[in-house]
């Protein structure tokens, strides 16, 4: 018989009290597979890597809804939201380890250290999340689009983050699917996708209508950074993003 444990053994495991365990329970978000003869909460291995999945997807902000939603749902769509989040974190660790570079080569400076101007510098190739917006405000900061854009991010907090990129990653990982399937960019499945990654924006950022969304797919395109986002998931998927967009914009 597989071993089980009780609610303590699990609070205890999982680091989480036992109240919390109690709440789970009772919200049907993590259930004991088993009772023991008086009534008492088992669980089994089965449970426990639930509770695991719960617990972090909790840490990175999601509501206990989408945690649900997300662990009883397809194991892709858990995966890739896993996935989107990894990524997102191991960028901002190179982010910070960078900033982490460059104190300590101003530090030497300031202690009468003398460094090549690569080492002074060292640390800087990697501080672009204030030069693309000071480029997007260039670029955008004229357009109704870029300013809509500020006024609703403004005001998201962490859980919003979180949802709107559970909310994507669904539909990057289901383009990279269709790709690695051999699927036409201009497929009913491509270009609901596209479709949805349209709403997305429309949702979370500006309004966006068809015609924009193909203007937008063009730029991803273009630019590298873009490129790199969407190939990230699929080597060549942003040629295939920008064709679905393009094929769902000129869908009647």
């Amino acid at each position: 018989m597989a071993r089980t444990y009780s609610v303590g053994e699990v609070a205890r495991i999982a680091h989480v009290t036992v109240r919390l365990l109690h709440h789970y329970d009772a919200i049907g978000l993590v259930v004991p597979s088993r009772r023991g003869r008086a009534g008492y909460r088992e669980y089994d291995e089965d449970d426990l890597r639930r509770l695991q999945r719960v617990v972090l997807l909790r840490e990175l902000g999601l509501s206990l809804e989408a945690i649900g939603a997300l662990v009883d749902g397809r194991d892709a769509d858990l995966r890739a939201t896993l996935a989107t989040h990894r990524d997102r974190l191991r960028d901002e660790l190179d982010r910070r380890h960078a900033v982490l570079r460059a104190l300590e080569a101003a530090l030497a400076t300031h202690e009468g250290e003398t460094l090549t101007m690569d080492k002074l510098f060292e640390g800087t190739e990697h501080f672009d999340l204030v030069r693309h917006q000071e480029e997007a405000r260039e670029r955008w900061g004229d357009t109704d689009a870029y300013r809509e854009s500020m006024r609703r991010t403004r005001g998201y907090d962490k859980a919003d983050w979180a949802r709107l990129e559970t909310e994507v990653a669904p539909i990057l990982s289901g383009w990279a699917a269709l790709l690695s399937a051999g699927a036409a960019p201009d497929a009913v499945e491509a270009r609901a996708l596209a479709e949805r990654h349209r709403l997305h924006i429309d949702r979370w950022f500006y309004p966006c209508d068809r015609a924009h969304h193909a203007r937008l797919a063009e730029l991803y395109v273009s630019d590298a950074r873009f490129a790199a986002y969407f190939d990230r998931h699929a080597p060549g998927l942003t040629a295939f993003v920008a064709a679905a967009i393009r094929a769902n914009a000129d869908a009647p």
